[in-house]
């Protein structure tokens, strides 16, 4: 392994949103086969699928969601397949399943027939981002059955990044120079481009039923030369829920439903109105202007769906930077911050929040939802959107339910626990294209000891992070991350991931991972220029020492390893991995190896089967010896089923056999 500092395998906490032009369409495709389709194609049954696979793969694990995922390389289509492929900066690479369809012409479509009655639907997609980056804006027909044509607007304004941290706008964006990267000098514009899709949610003004025919086409003026539809999302929206007995509704207070006034200072007046008698703040249905931070404490705040109580503003610039650091204010709930007590017995549900994050800045509080909220607080049923971070909670705090929301399209993290966060669970959450990690557990160090303990990401299903980990946890102790659906990692991260890093407390405790299902996990870092694991855990700034296991789960089609036990270069000696106990686990595919370490310590792997495998079960590197006797033990405790002989076997980077695509296991 090549020598790589901490900044090489940087993935900063928060990050910029871009957008490309039609000329680099070529290079993204690079790789991805790209299919012609017929004329008149056969029409294909229609195919539900979860994290692109069938759902009988991945069934008991992740979110139980209000919609019904269909592929657009599945449905009825006379455009262009495109891929699969794995290779970050292409299209294919960041769709979901590591395939779509590209529609180029006028009347070209992609046409999905309903399995279930459906009245909304949420459309995955990539438009070119205008030549000199901001995004444009490009229309796309809507019909059902062939009538009652609607028309999209779709934008390119919150995708398309390029560079390397802090990303740009800018497609002529220079590499950061001094920063080790595995590209020759001079580099190809625009750099690195990614962050390609966004999505956008339709009503479509009835009820439809199975059978029924819903198509995307591409009108006969617009803007943009290509259209990439990746996934449709079709949804039986309920009826508005009715204002709740002994609540006040914000409207009462003077908040303007159609989103033209700021709606602000009326929410707050009502809240504190609320506060004082013990009721309930209401939204009824209607957009909300907000354009800045509602601070909540002992409130609840309660929308009427979030199809349909919609808060919504813009990210505005501060006449001078606010004591959190903040240089802009945007739309979000938070509770006070930790420093002046923390908020408790907060309950926000059932509304949205839409935002207008363009712009990764590390000091921006721009979240949906923050501060410090605990003591039996509960945030369910939002819906967060074009946010920088969906919930990122300072910490110390304690006590919180987190469950039933949808996180996408963010610059940054989808959910982030920082900083002595503890009895925290957070359940059944969606999260889809976040720019960073898409649940996060950071037990960031701190003078007076505390630690993120006693947390839980269960049943979530997280797909197609574009930059790092499906989920990860950062130091801490007690933790457990359980019965999670995670897919699709496109670079510097995988589906799964510890990590002594970003000045985290050590691991103490125990830390499980438990039936947990990776798809598609262990890319390649592209910093490294190294396969990563389905499950990857890294000692970076300490030992991992504390116990880590790893039980009952699938990992399914790694497209390198199963399983990464690594530190880096310049610590190679001085830290180690010990103490994972990996059992009862299934592996179905993978590019490379099932094991891959390189780092000193011991694992230690019981009830492991093992099928379509690319390479040796074992690549034993240890730290980087390649010539002499590993320094990581591979203890094989029985039960373990395909090819584990050989674990002295060592090789720096062996080729990638895909394999072929999971089954039921007999």
């Amino acid at each position: 392994m090549s020598p790589v500092s901490q900044l090489a395998f940087h993935r900063s906490r928060r990050r910029r949103v871009v957008l490309v032009s039609a000329a680099v369409v070529g290079a993204l495709l690079t790789g991805s086969a790209v299919h012609a389709a017929a004329a008149q194609p056969p029409r294909p049954a229609p195919k539900i699928t979860r994290a692109g696979l069938d759902p009988a793969l991945v069934q008991g694990r992740g979110a139980t969601v209000p919609f019904v995922e269909q592929e657009a390389e599945n449905a009825y289509t006379n455009g262009e397949r495109i891929g699969p492929s794995r290779e970050a900066y292409t299209l294919p690479a960041e769709a979901s399943g590591r395939t779509a369809v590209r529609l180029t012409e006028r009347g070209q479509y992609v046409e999905f027939t309903l399995t279930e009655p459906a009245n909304a639907l949420t459309l995955r997609y990539s438009i070119p981002d205008s030549p000199s980056g901001g995004g444009l804006r490009a229309p796309l027909d809507v019909t059902v059955n062939g009538k009652r044509r609607q028309t999209m607007s779709l934008t390119s304004e919150y995708a398309w990044l390029y560079g390397m941290y802090p990303f740009s706008n800018d497609p002529d964006v220079d590499p950061n120079p001094g920063w080790w990267k595995p590209e020759p000098d001079p580099v190809t514009k625009p750099f690195r481009p990614n962050h390609f899709y966004d999505e956008q949610r339709l009503m479509l003004g009835r009820t439809y039923q199975a059978g029924d025919r819903v198509r995307f086409a591409v009108p006969r003026h617009t803007p943009a030369s290509w259209y990439v539809l990746d996934v449709a999302d079709f949804e039986l929206v309920a009826a508005p829920k009715r204002q709740p007995a002994r609540s006040l509704s914000v409207r009462l207070f003077g908040a303007d439903p159609t989103g033209r006034y700021d709606a602000a200072p009326a929410i707050e007046r009502t809240i504190a109105a609320a506060q004082r008698i013990g009721w309930t703040v209401f939204i009824p249905p209607g957009t909300y202007q907000v354009n800045r931070h509602i601070v909540v404490d002992k409130v609840t705040v309660q929308g009427a769906g979030n199809w349909w109580s919609i808060i919504k503003g813009k990210v505005l610039p501060l006449p001078e930077p606010a004591p959190d650091k903040s240089v802009h204010s945007a739309p979000g709930f938070y509770g006070k911050y930790a420093a002046d007590g923390g908020s408790t017995q907060v309950h926000l549900a059932d509304f949205a929040i839409e935002s207008d994050v363009r712009d990764r800045i590390d000091t921006d509080q721009v979240n949906g939802i923050g501060g410090a909220i605990g003591g039996g607080s509960t945030i369910r049923g939002l819906y967060l959107h074009h946010t920088k971070v969906g919930i990122w909670l300072d910490g110390p705090m304690d006590g919180l339910l987190i469950r039933d929301n949808i996180i996408v399209d963010q610059i940054a993290d989808g959910m982030n626990l920082h900083l002595g966060v503890s009895n925290v669970r957070a359940t059944n959450n969606f999260v889809r294209n976040s720019g960073d990690d898409g649940l996060a557990m950071w037990s960031e160090a701190n003078p007076g000891g505390l630690v993120n303990h006693d947390n839980v990401y269960d049943h979530n299903t997280v797909q197609t992070p574009v930059l790092a980990n499906n989920i990860a946890i950062y130091g801490g102790r007690d933790n457990a991350v359980t019965d999670n659906l995670v897919a699709d990692p496109i670079r510097e991260g995988s589906t799964l991931h510890a990590g002594s890093r970003f000045g985290s407390t050590p691991f103490e405790g125990t830390l499980t991972f438990a039936r947990n299902t990776t798809v598609r996990g262990g890319p390649r870092d592209l910093n490294w220029n190294l396969g990563l694991g389905a499950i990857w855990l890294y000692a970076l700034q300490s030992d991992l020492a504390g116990r880590i296991e790893i039980t009952d789960s699938a990992l399914l089609d790694s497209t390198y390893n199963a399983f990464l036990f690594v530190v880096d270069w310049p610590v190679k000696d001085e830290h180690a991995v010990t103490n994972v106990a990996v059992r009862d686990v299934k592996v179905d595919g993978t590019g490379t190896n099932v094991v891959n370490a390189r780092v000193g310590g011991w694992a230690t792997f019981e009830n492991v089967d093992a099928r379509n495998v690319g390479a040796p079960f074992v690549n034993n590197c240890g730290t980087f010896q390649f010539n002499g006797p590993p320094e990581f033990d591979v203890r094989l405790l029985g039960g373990n089923d395909g090819g584990w002989a050989g674990a002295t076997w060592c090789e720096d980077r062996p080729p990638v056999v895909p394999p072929p695509p999971p089954s039921p296991w007999s």
